[in-house]
C-alpha cells in the first residue's frame, strides 16, 4: 500500500479463514476438490444439454445457463481463495478487487433474475400447459437469458460507479476471503454512511423482491399441482421441489448477509462460502439426481464415448 496525503491504495489485504499450516493445507485440498467438482459438474450439465436433442427444451436451456453462471460466480472467488491458503500475505490488487466486485454483482444479479425466469418457465408449464410451446418460444427463452444478464450488469454498474471513485488511503484490510462490497466501502477515507446504506439497500431490495416474486410464483404453482393428480403432476412436483431447493440455497445466505452486513464477520464468511462454493456444487446434484431425463441423457453420452 502506498501512503501519503495524495496516495491511492494499490492493494487490499484479505482475511481468509485463519489457522495453523496444517489446517490451511486441509482447506487448500478441500476447496480445490470442491472447485474442480463445480467446474466438472456444471459443465457436464451444459455439455449434456447441448449434446442431447431431447433436452433442447426451455427448462433445460435455462438450466444450462444457470450452470454456466454458477461456474463463473465461483471462478471469480474460489481460485483466489485456494491460492491464499498457501500464502502468508493474502493480498489483492486494487484493480483486481474492483473487478471482483463488479463481476460478482453482475453474476449474482444475473443468477437472481435467471432463477425468476426459471420460475416463470415452470409456472407456464404447469399452470398453462396447452400454451407452453407458444409462450416459451426460442425467442422468449433467449430474451429471458439476455435480460437476466442485462439486469445483472445494470445492478452492478449502479453500485460500481460510486465505489470506483471513492478515495482509499488506508487501512486496507478486508475481513473476508474476497472483496466484499460493504466491507470495501468502509475502508474509504471519507464519510460513507449514506453510501453504505444505499448500497446495502440496493442489493438487499433486489434480493428480497426477487425472493418474494419467486415465493409467490411457487405458491401459485403448488396450489395448481395440489389440485391435479396425474403422472404429469407428479413429475412437475419433483421438478418444483428441485427449483425451490435451489432458490432457498441461493437466496438464504444472500438475505442473511445483507440483513447484517457489518455485524458478524465470521458468519458472513461462512455464508459467502455457501453461495459461492456449496450452492454451485449442489445445483448439479439437485437437478440431476431428481431428474430421470438428465440421468438418461448422461448415460447415453457415456455409452457413446465408451463405444469410441
Amino acid at each position: 500500500m502506498d501512503q501519503g496525503n495524495n496516495s491511492r491504495m494499490t492493494e487490499f489485504v484479505l482475511h481468509s479463514f485463519s489457522g495453523p499450516p496444517e489446517l490451511q493445507l486441509f482447506f487448500f485440498v478441500l476447496f480445490t476438490l470442491l472447485y474442480v467438482s463445480i467446474v466438472l459438474g456444471n459443465f457436464l450439465i451444459v455439455f449434456t444439454v447441448l449434446s442431447e436433442p431431447a433436452l433442447h427444451t426451455p427448462m433445460y436451456f435455462l438450466l444450462s445457463n444457470l450452470s454456466f453462471l454458477d461456474v463463473c460466480l465461483s471462478t471469480f472467488v474460489t481460485p483466489k481463495m485456494i491460492v491464499d491458503f498457501l500464502t502468508e500475505h493474502k493480498t489483492i490488487s486494487f484493480e483486481a478487487c474492483m473487478a471482483q466486485i463488479f463481476f460478482m454483482h453482475v453474476l449474482a444479479g444475473g443468477e437472481m433474475m435467471l432463477l425468476v425466469a426459471m420460475a416463470y418457465d415452470r409456472y407456464v408449464a404447469i399452470c398453462r400447459p396447452l400454451h407452453y410451446a407458444a409462450i416459451m418460444s426460442v425467442h422468449k427463452c433467449t430474451g429471458l437469458v439476455v435480460g437476466s444478464w442485462l439486469i445483472g450488469v445494470l445492478h452492478s454498474v449502479s453500485q460500481f460507479v460510486f465505489v470506483i471513485n471513492l478515495p482509499f488511503c488506508g487501512p486496507n484490510t478486508v475481513d473476508n476471503f474476497f472483496c466484499d462490497l460493504p466491507l470495501v466501502i468502509k475502508l474509504a477515507c471519507t464519510d460513507t454512511y449514506i453510501l453504505e446504506k444505499l448500497m446495502v439497500s440496493d442489493s438487499g431490495i433486489m434480493a428480497m423482491s426477487s425472493f418474494l416474486l419467486l415465493l409467490i410464483s411457487y405458491m401459485v404453482i403448488l396450489v395448481t399441482v395440489r389440485q391435479r393428480s396425474s403422472t404429469g403432476m407428479a413429475k412437475a412436483r419433483a421438478t418444483l421441489t428441485a427449483h425451490v431447493t435451489v432458490v432457498t440455497l441461493f437466496f438464504g445466505p444472500c438475505l442473511l448477509i445483507y440483513a447484517s452486513p457489518f455485524n458478524n464477520f465470521l458468519l458472513n464468511k461462512i455464508l459467502s462460502v455457501f453461495y459461492t462454493v456449496f450452492t454451485p456444487i449442489l445445483n448439479p446434484l439437485i437437478y440431476t439426481l431428481r431428474n430421470k431425463e438428465v440421468i438418461l441423457a448422461m448415460q447415453k453420452l457415456r455409452k457413446q464415448h465408451v463405444s469410441f
